[in-house]
């Protein structure tokens, strides 16, 4: 075969010459993703990112607002003594739900948000993060709307576990991108910002649900939402996306992959050499082998993608840091959750309030704005550093414990309603903290893995069992004082947990963009695509 004009010798192979003028798929690959990162869009400024982020972490949480709602939620179908039967309203009246059931709903979504929270912080490494909310976000808005649309108990418990799903993708996802935008002075204020809107949107969620449901059709809400959450859905996709810290971008990524796939395309498959060199294509390969060749490759990257995982899964299950600021929040919210389902009937029985869950639900969301808000400008103020936000984890939640126990203890109604007030401004003052350490005590392409299995531990170990176990508690003392005296009383272990990691050497690895880079280990495993044995000549493709 005549070599062409520009063919290297076999003397200049000899020298190296060649592989120096014809640089490697390899060494491209690693040089586009540290040359040639995608530059950031203009029109995107980080202020538009936290305004867009805050507008639909709102309708998130709007949505579940929206559900508990009674406009929405409804009533059973009740008859009398004499026969004499109202028909039921609400999801629960339509379709004929027992209590059980009704409670399925809640349970759906929280299944889809904890199932696919860790897959979707997974695919973060593969796949354009951005690109991923976009995905979540077009779920969600499929689903809101199929709640809509529901025409069995089963068909909208299904839409509601995909309203889990698309959610999953946002709550994973978006704090890592705050806190890459964010000012270095204003980071956990930009977070405080963010989570100031689950209180926010959850009272709004009960406005917005009891007037559409009251006034037109519990059907009409979640339509409304689909339509509110569509043009985001849209934008994740046609806006150029943003790259998060310590990942490569897509396009080395992409050139990676075929490096892979050629790679193992010469070291699984059986290919015909002649006088030693290998022959890839036509006269080489066939179509069949190279058929099985793409699917053991399929394979092998889904076996590589649980294999990362599990690598992911084990840093941070080793982080005492990581591991003694989830603990302290999955106390914190053990309570918070159990405050949020029982606190109107407690307040009722022990003050005998007429209208407790307005008043309850009224202190919250004041105390929770305040509060969100206040915490993350002190940190800031403070200095934002891992072990200054322990500090305030463990001082307001330790102080905020001391005010509700004491609301709990007093007699008058008023008094109660002051110092609960108060501890509820300090206790919720935690949020941003908590998701500051969550975020920067690990390497940056670490951060969505921790932000999902934050929330799904603080979410299986918190308020998912509180609310039940303090019912049994409940049961057996029949004393709502007393229940809510033991309840407050976790606020203290969460406070003792979140002391001890101001003792813990922690260090800031939100700026160490190591794993941003292509392994080193991994292309020095790669064979070459052009390996010649010495004196012979070039390989064919």
């Amino acid at each position: 075969m005549a070599l062409p004009a520009s063919t290297p010798s076999k003397q200049e192979y000899k020298d190296g010459s060649a592989q120096r003028s014809n640089p490697q798929p390899e060494e491209m690959a690693r040089s586009s993703s540290t040359r040639d990162p995608p530059p950031t869009p203009s029109w995107f400024t980080p202020k538009r990112l936290l305004i867009i982020f805050c507008v639909i972490n709102m309708i998130n949480y709007v949505d579940r607002g929206a559900i508990a709602s009674n406009g929405v939620n409804g009533s059973i179908r009740t008859c009398d003594d004499k026969g004499i039967c109202t028909s039921g309203s609400g999801i629960q009246g339509e379709f004929d739900l027992t209590n059980f059931q009704d409670g399925l709903l809640s349970s759906a979504f929280m299944v889809g948000l904890l199932v696919a929270s860790p897959i979707f912080a997974s695919l973060a490494k593969s796949h354009n993060p951005f690109r991923l909310i976009g995905v979540g976000l077009s779920v969600w808005t499929l689903a809101a709307a199929g709640c809509g649309s529901a025409f069995s108990f089963w068909f909208i418990a299904i839409c509601r576990m995909l309203v889990g799903v698309g959610e999953a993708s946002f709550i994973s996802l978006a704090a890592p991108f705050i806190d890459d935008n964010a000012p270095i002075s204003q980071k956990t204020a930009w977070l405080a910002m963010f989570y100031m809107c689950i209180p926010t949107g959850v009272a709004l969620g009960y406005v917005y649900g009891g007037f559409v449901g009251g006034h037109f059709h519990w059907r009409y809400a979640f339509w409304g939402e689909a339509l509110l959450m569509l043009p985001f859905a849209v934008l994740g996709f046609v806006v150029k996306p943003l790259q998060l810290k310590g990942f490569s971008p897509v396009e080395s990524k992409k050139a990676l992959t075929s490096v892979e796939t050629v790679s193992a395309i010469t070291d699984d498959s059986e290919a015909s050499k002649l006088n030693g060199h290998i022959l890839v294509g036509g006269d080489g390969i066939s179509a069949d082998e190279l058929n099985k060749t793409s699917k053991s490759v399929g394979i092998r990257n889904i076996l590589n993608q649980f294999s990362r995982f599990a690598r992911d899964m084990k840093v941070l299950l080793v982080d005492k840091v990581y591991v003694v600021n989830v603990f302290g929040y999955i106390a914190y919210n053990f309570v918070i959750g159990a405050y949020s389902y029982w606190g109107p009937k407690a307040g009722y029985n022990i003050y005998h309030m007429k209208s407790a869950d307005m008043m309850f639900g009224g202190i919250t969301i004041v105390c929770g704005i305040l509060g969100t808000l206040s915490g993350g400008f002190i940190l800031d103020r403070m200095s934002a550093t891992i072990s200054n936000a322990f500090i305030l984890l463990s001082g307001a939640t330790f102080l905020g414990a001391i005010f509700c126990f004491v609301a709990f203890c007093v007699r008058s109604l008023y008094g109660f309603i002051v110092l609960f007030a108060v501890g509820e401004l300090l206790v919720f003052a935690t949020q941003a903290p908590v998701n500051y350490v969550c975020l920067h005590c690990v390497k940056p392409s670490l951060r969505p893995l921790s932000m999902a299995i934050s929330t799904v531990s603080i979410h299986i170990f918190g308020d998912v069992p509180s609310s039940p176990l303090v019912g049994v508690l409940q049961d057996n003392i029949n004393n709502w004082r007393e229940t809510a005296l033991i309840l407050t009383s976790i606020f203290f272990l969460a406070a003792g947990i979140w002391f001890i990691g101001v003792f813990l050497h922690s260090v800031d690895k939100s700026n160490d963009e190591s794993e941003s880079q292509v392994s080193a280990p991994t292309m020095a495993n790669r064979k070459p695509l052009l390996d010649g044995n010495g004196d012979e000549s070039f390989c064919e493709v």
